[in-house]
């Protein structure tokens, strides 16, 4: 059995928490005990160091442990700099060396909703009325790390990300963690005969913040043809594909495990959609030449905005519905139900987390979804 280890903003708590609690009595923790919120538990991370920087300032460092997860942040180090302060807010977070930069957000540090609850809520129990503090988190090895990750995909820039819905951190690459997706799939299905699929943390963030009922939303890695499978299986009647573009556009080749260590393709099935809508030669072949799938929709958006063409809605529309006909078959090829199948939609977004496009069926889906 794999073993769970804990997210990033988990760790940069426990750093921080740390920290406080030397500006507070000068004597160091070895173990910070860190609240989780989600799930409700405590965690007591070990801690490497601790140094006082002066009367009003201590620095704190841990190390990332995401259990068996297959994680390029195991074993980098994480600090965490807390500072006294006499104006402002009780608790601002900062993102120092190593924490990326939002650039579809006005260059803020990467350190999104859970990390900032975590934070503040775990270290505004620790301080007395009136005192303040300023916390600045530093990944001294985030900014190389960070070229290794498709974080730019989504326009984070400089270094990681402080992301997740959740403390616990999962081996998602392996088959334990399929289980631990079926199980909640399971769960979710007895409740609600239409499901949200998101392949990742972007997903699901973005899903919510459409109003579509968090109880509805179902993680799926890059598992999506087990899961659609299992789904079908359950009884559910109705799945919407929401995901990242570069990644749910597989699924229109018949890709149904999205990792790029098993199958790519993107490009050639951005390429023939071009193909069939009738683009040019050339441009067809910058589509294909592309080093990304939003290199090569932002090259379909710049020939839009030189032309007045509309090649952006007419190749994604029909890559939407390939998803939805390639995913029904795919769930027909599996299932003893006959013509009652469970019917699929897709929404496919860019990496300023901007929708681009939805399927037909999706359309109908997101009426009752939210």
């Amino acid at each position: 059995m794999s073993r769970s280890g804990y997210t990033l903003p988990v760790f940069a708590c426990a750093a921080a928490v740390a920290a406080l609690q030397w500006l507070r009595d000068r004597k160091p923790l070895t173990l910070a005990s860190v609240d989780l919120i989600e799930p409700t538990q405590i965690a007591e991370i070990p801690i490497e160091q601790i140094a006082g920087l002066s009367e009003n300032t201590a620095l704190a460092i841990t190390r990332s442990d995401p259990g068996d997860n297959l994680d390029l942040t195991k074993d980098t180090p994480i600090w965490a700099l807390v500072e006294w302060r006499e104006e402002g807010e009780t608790v601002i977070i900062k993102g120092g060396e190593g924490i990326g930069r939002q650039m579809n957000a006005d260059d803020k540090p990467a350190i999104y909703a859970y990390a900032q609850r975590l934070l503040k809520e775990n270290l505004q129990r620790m301080l007395a009325p009136g005192e303040k503090i300023t916390v600045t988190i530093i990944l001294p090895e985030g900014r190389s790390l960070a070229v290794r990750t498709s974080n730019s995909a989504f326009g984070v820039v400089e270094g990681l990300s402080l992301l997740g819905t959740t403390g616990i951190s999962q081996p998602l690459s392996t088959p334990d963690q399929l289980a631990v997706f079926r199980a909640e799939l399971q769960n979710k299905a007895s409740r609600f005969e239409s499901l949200v699929f998101c392949i990742g943390e972007n997903g699901l963030d973005l899903a919510r913040k459409l109003g579509i009922n968090p109880e509805q939303l179902v993680k799926t890695a890059n598992w999506l043809g087990p899961m659609l499978v299992e789904a079908d299986v359950l009884g559910v009647k109705e799945i919407l594909l929401f995901g990242y573009h570069g990644k749910l556009m597989k699924l229109a080749g018949g890709i149904f495990h999205t990792h790029h260590y098993l199958a790519d393709g993107r490009r050639e099935i951005l390429a023939a959609h071009c193909a069939i809508a009738g683009l040019k030669s050339p441009d067809i072949q910058a589509v294909f030449n592309s080093a990304t799938a939003e290199a090569a929709l932002i090259y379909l958006k710049s020939l839009d905005a030189a032309t007045g063409s509309d090649w952006v809605n007419q190749v994604y529309c029909a890559i939407a519905e390939t998803i939805d006909v390639r995913s029904q078959e795919y769930i027909q090829s599996h299932s003893e139900r006959g013509t009652e199948v469970t019917i699929c939609g897709s929404i496919l977004f860019d990496r300023d987390r901007k929708i681009i496009v939805k399927s037909k069926t999706a359309g109908l889906l997101m009426g009752k979804l939210c």
